[in-house]
């Protein structure tokens, strides 16, 4: 296609300022400029249909998109775009259990009835994302349901003893020593304090450098907090005067303050110590004492340790049975998907019921929170109370609280990376189902780039179609190894050709009965400020909605057009 236009305005200045134009006509000088290739390539993609024309009228296959729910509530130009162009929407965040539970355990659904009316309205159905899953949960309330229970002191408020030790056994619960430098032995019988029982007896052969290398911890069964008060009891003596200080420690061994209870005064007579203190933000976190005895050789001897704690709520508590909590989390979670399948059902018709249950690193066993130390404030493992039938539970109660006809999916993330994290999902579907449960279909996240490796997406599609399950790419979006800033043509070409190559070995590879669909998880380029992928060109349109080479790759994948 050429530009024609009318120039040789310099010319025409000359002329002019000479004087020589006069009135004589004169025609336009003409010729052609090409239009940029940049500006070609563009308006090839431009005159592309929209992506769900290209999808087939017989099938059961639905092309969708993974968006959020405020921004499609909003109904601008994310609104417009998902509807012209997909057949149905995941909701990014607005289905999940944080986004809905209430801290008292109520649902708050107003967004999700506002988001079921207007996709309704638009003609795209609702991909229900997801029922059951470890992050994203208002943990914080799942965590107090299942707390210990609350139990009246019938006398109120007053100290609780925390630890009692008074040494007449060899039951060491509550104390030890760092080593060789506090060994720890005990007196005769009738050697304790007034004469009676039995002590501890710690010798400190000589003067350390330092106080702290030769310790006696000891241990109570609670974390200190704020604002709390505590108390230490003991009776001590020392064969010489001596003086020695308390440290606060998360637990043996774990420094925190140098101060906790002050230091103790002893004396070769039996002496009796009465210490309270109020906990601050230096001794918050701590359940342990540390006796530093360093400074003084001499031989300790301690008996009848008691610390407490002042109960200021006048209650004690008592830990729930495994029993107990599953009883409990299973109550809410019936709750929960009953809640939110029946606002939902209408435009609902196919359900991520279970979320990546497998461990990445041991993938034939479901992840676990036990042990972990860096939960999330959104994170918990329904897994760890309901067991390995957890997954039995929520696909029983999908199936109650649905339309009948709606698909049920098992979900999880690198699949295509991890083949055993594949087989091991295919195994678990096969166990939900021989407890009773239905499951309809496996869906398999695809959160790649273009370097991902072409041999495993292809085994992996044929691990799946083997199920004999419906198949569904759940969450695909392609990165190009950098920032949008840094991407160029060559790479974005190359995003091109995977978007095309996982489509073409889905519908190649997956038979059409069990072809669900794929969801674009994020159609246009991620946002330097998203928690997903940040600053990432992952996209099918850039931030400012225009289409790049990516989308003709998923058109040619649908089998639109083939410049090949």
């Amino acid at each position: 296609m050429m530009i024609r236009k009318s120039t040789a305005k310099g010319f025409l200045w000359i002329l002019i300022s000479l004087g020589v134009l006069g009135c004589a006509d004169m025609d336009p000088v003409e010729f052609d400029v090409e239009k940029p290739l940049s500006i070609k390539k563009q308006e090839e993609l431009n005159s592309l249909e929209e992506l769900k024309t290209y999808t087939s009228d017989d099938s059961r296959f639905k092309l969708g998109a993974g968006v959020s729910m405020s921004a499609y509530n909003a109904q601008g130009a994310m609104f417009s775009l998902t509807n012209e162009n997909f057949q149905e929407v995941t909701a990014g965040y607005g289905m999940k259990h944080g986004a809905i539970v209430n801290d008292d355990g109520s649902l708050n659904l107003t967004s999700v009835n506002e988001f079921v009316e207007n996709t309704t309205e638009q003609g795209v159905t609702i991909y229900g994302h997801t029922l059951m899953w470890h992050a994203n949960q208002n943990a914080s309330y799942l965590k107090s349901a299942i707390a210990p229970k609350e139990i009246p002191l019938p006398d109120g408020p007053g100290w609780m003893v925390l630890l009692d030790q008074s040494f007449e056994t060899d039951d060491a619960t509550g104390y030890q020593t760092n080593g060789p430098n506090a060994p720890i032995a005990f007196t005769a019988e009738g050697e304790g304090y007034n004469g009676v029982g039995r002590a501890l007896k710690i010798v400190n052969a000589e003067v350390r450098a330092n106080d702290w290398e030769s310790q006696l911890f000891v241990t109570f069964p609670k974390v200190t907090e704020v604002g709390q008060k505590y108390r230490l009891e003991m009776d001590v003596r020392t064969e010489i005067a001596a003086s020695f200080p308390t440290q606060a420690h998360t637990a043996p061994g774990g420094y925190k303050y140098w101060n906790f209870f002050g230091s103790i005064s002893s004396t070769p007579e039996w002496k009796h110590i009465n210490v309270e203190t109020t906990i601050d933000a230096n001794t918050s976190g701590c359940n342990t004492i540390a006796f530093n005895l360093g400074s003084n050789a001499t031989t300790y001897y301690f008996d009848n340790i008691v610390v407490s704690w002042y109960n200021s709520k006048g209650v004690t508590y008592e830990e729930r049975t495994p029993e107990e909590k599953k009883d409990t989390l299973s109550a809410h979670l019936e709750k929960w998907i009953e809640g939110i399948m029946t606002a939902s059902k209408s435009n609902t018709h196919a359900w991520d019921v279970v979320n990546e249950p497998m461990d990445d690193a041991n993938p034939y066993e479901l992840k676990t929170g036990v042990g972990k130390t860096d939960l999330a404030e959104d994170e918990f493992y329904w897994q760890d109370y309901l067991g390995k039938d957890y997954a039995v539970t929520a696909f029983k109660l999908a199936e109650m609280y649905s339309n009948p006809d709606d698909l049920l999916f098992i979900n999880d993330y690198n699949l295509e990376y991890n083949l055993d994290k594949c087989k091991g999902i295919i195994e678990y579907v096969n166990y939900i189902e021989e407890q009773g449960a239905r499951v309809d279909g496996i869906g398999t996240q695809m959160h790649i780039n273009i370097d991902s490796d072409k041999a495993k997406i292809t085994e992996m599609f044929q691990l799946l179609a083997a199920t004999g399950k419906m198949i569904k790419v759940s969450e695909l979006d392609i990165g190009v190894g950098v920032k949008t800033t840094e991407a160029n043509e060559e790479l974005y070409v190359a995003q091109e050709e995977m978007y095309k190559f996982v489509m073409d070995q889905y519908f190649s590879l997956v038979p059409k009965a069990q072809q669900y669909g794929i969801t674009i998880w994020s159609p246009t380029d991620s946002p330097a400020s998203s928690s997903w992928r940040a600053g990432e060109p992952i996209g099918l349109w850039t931030e400012g909605f225009t289409r790049k080479p990516a989308y003709r790759g998923v058109v040619e994948g649908l089998g639109g057009i083939d410049i090949n």
